[in-house]
């Protein structure tokens, strides 16, 4: 039977109908398998991680998890020959789908938990593990953890044990008062890199807390950082601040680094670094009566302020040795330096180039320039400098560039004497001198080269550029020089005369007017101070508006930079103190000298020491509006002062 639809007959019987579904399945199939091939090519690959503290304590459980990102099995952990094994491996899975714009993502996770406890202090490496996922074998990372020694036995805040045992630090039955004002519960250190040094030599400060037994919820930024007299300093970018394990004096604590900068000594002798204070807010828990199941379950706690004071430091600074070469410029640390030059053979008019990198660690933005001989005949340019600096806990490093260019007049053959740099070698505490090697130029006259002569010739160079004079056309006439004459139509009378005269002398009047302001314009200019003095609300301005736009973008770091150099940079412009004697007790003794009060004197220094110290302090988007309204309060209060 037939059945015609349109212009397609259908078999309902017989062998067609059953090709075509065979032919369908085919299709279908395939599709299939492409699919799965393409899901397959979209697979999330195998990720099999081991996690554990990098720092542990003898005696004290930790865990070891490993995770992988698919499901797996037959684990085969390492032997733990450095650990005692407590537990594990506890198995757990974990899944999750989400649907974004129409995009679905999905995540799993397998972790397997083990419970290890250390036994004696030390570094140990626990080796790979290997687990199994769709029939193949794949391998974790291996794990590197610190083993910190046991708290020794020190006295309660009594000055007795409260056992025969002994007690581990402060026993958590002490009472949390106690533990605040116990000064071995909190502190700060101020760590220096070296105590003896040389001129310039770099050293790095580090202010560092610890704290054991006690709970740190933030440290405000009520913060008095030393001047650092003596010093030229480097400060080093401060990111979140991190706490870790550190046995220090018999006793773990958690630490955190609060500050770091590198100084350069400036001179030889004794220099002391000041204290430094510090305030933190600890969370205390109250000992009053519970009132609630809710009070008992979660607690009272109490925010309680402490001012921690960091010890200050003596830096003991010697002199650079005599016999200093030449060259010396202050250079002082390991450098090399590495010489090129662009062609020696060029014709004249065109450009000659000499590179030198220097490169190293050191005070190397102090490094000065080292200057080039060229012979005479050389056009010089002032040279290019490039610095790519890094400034780490080792102090600065990196490379100077420096491109010398002078361009040759004169046809000839000439010699540029070594570029020399001198500079003390910290590690063999010696002078040394870097130098390139003597560039011979030849130099051949160019085919624009109009030069008489060359430097050969009578010691003397003549260069010439020469024109053919042409007829540029019939354009030019001559003066008529006869006397000018009345007509019928342009009589001369006295008004004419007086327009004839005012066409010269005004032009003189403005130009003697242009003269006498742009003579005041450049008195003025030449007083630097009064200059500094006029434009440092406008600059102070203008930093204000970037911290404003940093604040509304939310970036913390271009906020707070913005902002002390708004501060800092209007007080040295309006009080006309160099940059290099610029600290708060020589702004407080200047506007004390200019008759401010104390109450703006103090808004003066809360304002930079916030500024100073909320970089590296974390602080809430309450405390930046703050600061800014307090900075664009204080800048507006001294404009009205007569200072």
């Amino acid at each position: 039977m037939v059945v015609a639809f349109g212009n397609t007959p259908l078999v309902c019987s017989g062998g067609p109908i059953k090709d075509k579904y065979s032919h369908m399945k085919y299709k279908l199939s395939i599709v299939i398998l492409c699919l799965g091939m393409a899901l397959a090519g979209f697979a999330e690959d195998v990720v099999f991680k081991a996690h554990a503290p990098s720092q542990v304590i003898v005696g004290r459980p930790f865990q070891l998890t490993y995770s992988v990102n698919q499901r797996s099995r037959d684990l085969r952990a390492p032997e733990f020959t450095d650990f005692d094994y407590l537990a594990g491996p506890y198995t757990s899975t974990s899944s999750s789908t989400s649907f974004v714009n129409g995009h679905r993502t999905s995540s799993f996770e397998q972790t397997y938990t083990y419970t290890l406890m250390a036994r004696t202090p030390g570094t140990f490496t626990i080796a790979p593990a290997t687990v199994k996922v769709d029939g193949e074998s794949v391998q974790s990372n291996g794990v590197r953890i610190t083993v910190l020694p046991e708290d020794e036995v020190v006295p309660d805040e009594t000055g007795k044990t409260p056992d025969g045992k002994g007690q581990r630090a402060q026993s958590s039955q002490s009472s949390q008062a106690g533990q605040v004002s116990n000064e071995n519960n909190i502190f700060v250190r101020t760590i220096a890199s070296k105590t003896r040094v040389h001129e310039q030599e770099a050293l790095m400060i580090t202010y560092k807390l610890y704290f054991a037994n006690v709970d740190v919820a933030q440290l405000t930024n009520n913060t008095k950082l030393p001047e650092f007299t003596g010093f030229l300093k480097q400060d080093l970018e401060q990111g979140e601040i991190q706490t870790q394990l550190e046995h220090y004096n018999g006793r773990n604590y958690q630490t955190a680094v609060l500050y770091r900068t590198i100084l350069y000594p400036q001179h030889s002798g004794d220099i002391t670094i000041e204290p430094a204070k510090f305030e933190a807010v600890l969370r205390v828990q109250t000992q009053q009566r519970v009132r609630s199941i809710f009070d008992d379950f979660f607690g009272s706690y109490t925010n309680v302020t402490k001012m921690l004071t960091a010890p200050g430091a003596t830096i003991h600074v010697s002199a650079l040795p005599s016999g200093k070469p030449a060259g010396f410029s202050g250079g002082v640390g390991k450098f090399t330096m590495t010489p090129s030059i662009s062609q020696t053979e060029v014709l004249t008019n065109d450009a000659v180039t000499i590179k030198i990198d220097i490169s190293g660690a050191g005070n190397m933005k102090l490094v000065k320039t080292p200057s080039v001989d060229w012979p005479e005949g050389f056009e010089p340019y002032d040279p290019k400098v490039t610095n790519n600096f890094n400034t780490t806990t080792a102090g600065v490093s990196g490379t100077k560039s420096i491109e010398y260019l002078a361009i040759p007049r004169s046809a000839g053959d000439y010699t540029i004497p070594a570029i020399t740099f001198s500079y003390f070698d910290i590690e063999d505490k010696a002078y040394r001198t870097l130098a390139t090697p003597e560039y011979t130029i030849h130099v051949k006259r160019g085919s624009g080269d109009a030069s008489v002569t060359s430097a050969e010739d009578k010691g003397a160079v003549y260069y010439a550029q020469k024109e053919d004079i042409k007829q540029l056309g019939t354009d030019i006439r001559y003066i008529d020089t006869k006397p000018l004459k009345a007509s019928a139509s342009h009589p001369l009378t006295l008004s004419s005369y007086h327009l004839l005269w005012l066409w010269y002398a005004v032009p003189a009047l403005i130009a003697l007017i242009l003269l006498i302001v742009l003579r005041k314009q450049i008195k003025e200019n030449a007083d630097i101070t009064r200059v500094r003095y006029k434009r440092a609300n406008k600059v102070a301005q203008k930093r204000l508006k970037a911290a404003a736009a940093a604040l509304k973008a939310g970036n913390k770091d271009a906020f707070y930079a913005a902002i002390e150099q708004a501060a800092w940079t209007y007080l040295s412009d309006r009080l006309s103190i160099p940059t290099a004697e610029l600290n708060k007790d020589n702004i407080a003794a200047l506007l004390q000298q200019k008759g401010v009060s104390e109450a703006l004197i103090a808004d003066v220094k809360n304002v930079l020491s916030t500024a100073e110290f909320a970089r590296y302090a974390p602080s809430t988007d309450h405390a930046m509006d703050d600061l800014y309204r307090d900075t664009t309060t204080l800048i507006n209060n001294l404009e009205n002062e007569k200072i």
